[in-house]
């Protein structure tokens, strides 16, 4: 059974996954979040700083640095987007112009108040992870009408018109269409086009705020990552979702309510990631001080100092778990156990649910469990994951220990056999 699961994964299932992973559509959304990550990672030391206020009541404020960087997510994103498909497309002279109507179309579409003199007001948080999905949708819209518009001229190619004018002008009319589209939108038909893009995307954050929603958003990217598919591909589903949940979070308590929303990076960072992608912390000690064989033995040593700091790719390839039956099970189950523990302690009120960035996922357990959660009770809990990761890993270690023990010592015997055969031919 296990082998035609691997067949078909490796075989049938993986190729398509990477073709639609390479799809410039798709593809450019990835980038598009990767890039700007950055701006959250800023926000996830404000975050720290911020606890550093609490002993030091001197330090100034830096929540407006928060503001303009996790707090600009989504503008970044409008703007990104038709950056990287124009790019891909192979239409890199137009990918600066379609980015910048992607800002423009995006703010547009904020549906801001404009008053009598002039002056438009804004709803800070539309701009960060609240207006992801309207970003994402902007960001395609002016790419599609963009590199539409730039396989078709205005001139012939040997016109003697100045390149940059041909540009211009060949830009002139789809961003009049674009922009049309967006005041129809918000002036004429006087819709709040943030809020019809938080309605439809509405039952997808349902899904994945549930508990089995959350679980499997957990799992499916680790189940990929075994067969060496990068988990990022669930990236344009489910981390606008996550950052969504986060800045809900963030606003209920900076308005004196409470955090509802499980389902965030930061709760995958404060237990999930122990290790890297898949909880693999207890394994990568397991492998350095109780592996038998020296093939493991010698792997623990290379792969233990990158696993207390998060980074498993050593262990996932070098183990390997990938492909590898022995421990791509305890993986899985681990990636069903641990999110089903982070969602009941934080459900029951046991630790804090995130209500700020956090995403320095390079970061050593528990320090990252307490930073992410500003809860020392998540420590505790982090503790006990370890603990329970080590049960899950041990039995599957032990057999894949003993099997490659048994494979070196034959190796040693034929090692053995020959050289006594060498000593006697002389």
């Amino acid at each position: 059974m296990m082998n035609k699961i691997m067949d078909f994964m490796t075989n049938k299932f993986a190729p398509k996954v990477n073709k639609i992973v390479k799809n410039p559509w798709v593809s450019a959304i990835q980038d598009s979040i990767m890039t700007a990550l950055p701006l959250v990672f800023v926000g996830s030391l404000v975050t720290v700083v911020s606890l550093l206020k609490n002993l030091f009541v001197g330090l100034p404020d830096f929540s407006m640095i928060s503001n303009f960087s996790f707090g600009m997510f989504g503008l970044i994103v409008s703007f990104l987007i038709p950056y990287y498909l124009m790019e891909k497309k192979g239409n890199s002279g137009q990918k600066l112009i379609s980015g910048a109507t992607g800002l423009v179309l995006f703010m547009m579409l904020l549906f801001p108040t404009v008053s009598a003199e002039g002056n438009a007001t804004f709803i800070l948080s539309r701009f960060g992870a609240t207006g992801m999905f309207l970003a994402i949708i902007s960001g395609l819209f002016v790419a599609c009408v963009m590199n539409f518009a730039a396989k078709r001229s205005f001139f012939d190619e040997d016109t003697p018109i100045p390149d940059f004018v041909v540009g211009w002008f060949n830009s002139l009319l789809p961003i009049t269409f674009i922009l049309i589209v967006g005041w129809f939108i918000t002036v004429q038909l006087n819709v709040d086009f943030f809020e019809v893009v938080v309605w439809a995307f509405s039952p997808l954050a349902k899904i994945v705020q549930s508990y089995p929603g959350f679980v499997l958003s957990v799992f499916i990217p680790v189940f990929l990552y075994t067969f060496g598919i990068s988990g990022w591909v669930m990236m344009p589903a489910i981390y606008p979702v996550y950052m969504a949940g986060l800045a809900a979070n963030a606003g209920a308590v900076a308005n004196g309510g409470q955090a509802m929303n499980i389902a965030t990076q930061e709760t995958c960072y404060a237990f999930s990631s122990m290790g890297g992608v898949g909880t693999t912390l207890a394994l990568s000690v397991m492998m350095l001080l109780i592996s038998k064989s020296a093939q493991l033995k010698a792997i623990g040593k290379a792969v233990f100092i990158p696993s207390i700091f998060n980074i498993n790719e050593p262990l996932v390839f070098g183990a390997p778990i990938a492909f590898n039956p022995y421990l791509m099970i305890p993986m899985w189950i681990n990636a069903l156990i641990v999110p089903t523990i982070s969602y009941v302690v934080m459900n029951m009120g046991f630790v804090n649910i995130p209500s700020q960035s956090f995403l320095l996922w390079y970061m050593p357990y528990p320090f990252t469990s307490y930073l992410a959660t500003q809860d020392f009770r998540a420590v505790i809990v982090c503790l006990l994951i370890f603990v329970i990761t080590w049960f899950i890993f041990l039995p599957f270690f032990k057999a894949y220990d003993s099997s490659l023990l048994k494979h070196e010592k034959i190796a040693e015997e034929q090692e053995a056999a020959k050289a006594m055969q060498a000593s006697t031919a002389q």
